[in-house]
């Protein structure tokens, strides 16, 4: 059969099929994100800090994706365990949380991974993931007043002070400096443009739960993230070796406001309280409440923590992500899915090609002297023939089945009739 004549016979059977078919896809979506209450946006804000300026409109949700990156029992919203696992332990406060092997990618427990929450500070380590790409360690960079007029918490820049990316990455990253998230934003080109930048590498790492809206972490409309999307970003800003060195310095010198240097203490509690610990960074606003990612080491297997909108009372958020990594160590290899090593690829189109055969069928049915279509019983008139042929053929099997149904029904209540004495 030729080419052309076997597609319409393929598109009328497909017709036919989806018109008899349940459409439960669009329905179970629907109630998949009904259940999770925070599958497209973080939670109601608290105060002001995400209102649109004056004229704009807020950004719209996220897209949330067909299939859970990382794996179906990802996209739960309650408590996922592997098999027979023991249960995480008490006083974990955090409406989001994940725990995963750093180097294997195995999700080795969670709790509404891809529940969109905001990230606070955290989200520095996605500025600092793409400064580490874009800029050079020991490049100097100019304060400006702009900078250190930026909402604490702030290292204390000055302006005119001329500081290295280097210690720029250590003021983000030990003491979550907004004024020099400022900066390093100005060096890649001004806030829009890191902006764009951060957002890029969040979509090329798979995290497609998070939206940069500033670049310290501050409270904005359309600000979102992902307790699985900050642990594939602190995974791969783990990846640079500047990021690596920074995140698990205790102290830093600093240059000082007035003259001489200071010292930068880690705001990560876990480094001196916990063993292996190997960095992290933890983040507050009104609106996320408190964020945490660390990464710790034991026996040569690195595991990653993230806790989000959590509360510090009666634990502190660093002493829950202890307790976490306590349990994670304690657990065998298997998971309940996979942090990816990219954005998932969406599926090509495929477009049916035409055989050999197909092309000589066709090349048969053109006449040598003319170079016109040779007339056939299958000739233009004929195709649409067909078409409506084979639909009238589907509704006439239709028809019979539900005659003969409706006989057999009739036949059965006439044989109840004829039981009854009626």
């Amino acid at each position: 059969m030729p080419f052309t004549q076997r597609l319409i016979v393929a598109l009328v059977l497909a017709t036919a099929t989806a018109a008899f078919a349940a459409p439960t896809g669009t329905a179970q979506q629907a109630a998949g994100s009904a259940q999770c209450a925070n599958r497209e946006t973080p939670p109601p804000p608290v105060d002001t800090s995400e209102q649109p300026a004056p004229g704009q409109k807020a950004p719209t949700a996220l897209e949330v994706p067909e299939k859970p990156v990382g794996g179906d029992r990802l996209g739960e919203c309650g408590l996922i365990l592997p098999p027979n696992s023991a249960q995480p332990p008490s006083g974990i406060t955090a409406a989001s949380w994940l725990l995963a092997d750093m180097d294997s990618g195995a999700v080795i427990a969670a709790y509404d991974p891809h529940g969109r929450q905001r990230p606070a500070s955290v989200i520095k380590v996605l500025l600092a993931m793409v400064v580490a790409k874009e800029l050079r360690g020991d490049l100097v960079v100019t304060a400006s007043a702009e900078d250190t007029q930026q909402e604490c918490t702030c290292v204390g820049l000055k302006d005119g002070g001329q500081y290295t990316v280097r210690q720029l990455l250590q003021g983000l990253l030990l003491t979550s400096g907004n004024d020099v998230a400022h900066t390093l934003a100005r060096q890649l080109g001004g806030v829009p443009n890191a902006l764009r930048k951060m957002n890029a590498m969040a979509k090329e790492l798979g995290a497609l739960d998070t939206r940069a809206v500033t670049p310290s972490g501050l409270d904005a409309p359309g600000t979102s993230t992902s307790a699985y999307d900050v642990a594939l970003i602190f995974r791969g800003a783990m990846k640079y070796e500047e990021f690596a060195q920074t995140i698990k310095l205790q102290q830093a010198q600093f240059p000082g406001r007035n003259g001489g240097t200071i010292m930068l203490t880690n705001d990560n509690r876990l480094l001196a309280n916990y063993q292996g610990a190997i960095g992290g960074k933890s983040g507050f606003t009104d609106d996320s409440q408190h964020t945490y990612v660390g990464a710790a080491e034991r026996n040569g297997r690195r595991l990653v923590v993230v806790l989000l909108r959590g509360q510090v009372q009666p634990t502190h958020i660093t002493a829950q992500a202890a307790k976490l990594l306590d349990y994670g160590f304690a657990m065998g290899p298997g998971g309940v899915g996979k942090l990816v090593d990219g954005a998932p690829q969406p599926k090509p189109n495929v477009v049916p090609t035409q055989s050999n055969d197909d092309k000589q069928d066709d090349a048969a049915a053109v006449d040598s002297r003319t170079g016109r279509p040779t007339p056939t019983a299958f000739g233009t008139v004929g195709l649409p023939i067909t078409a409506v042929a084979g639909i009238g053929l589907l509704a006439g099997v239709f028809l019979y089945i539900r005659n003969k149904r409706a006989k057999a029904a009739r036949a059965r209540r006439q044989a109840a009739q004829a039981a009854q004495g009626v």
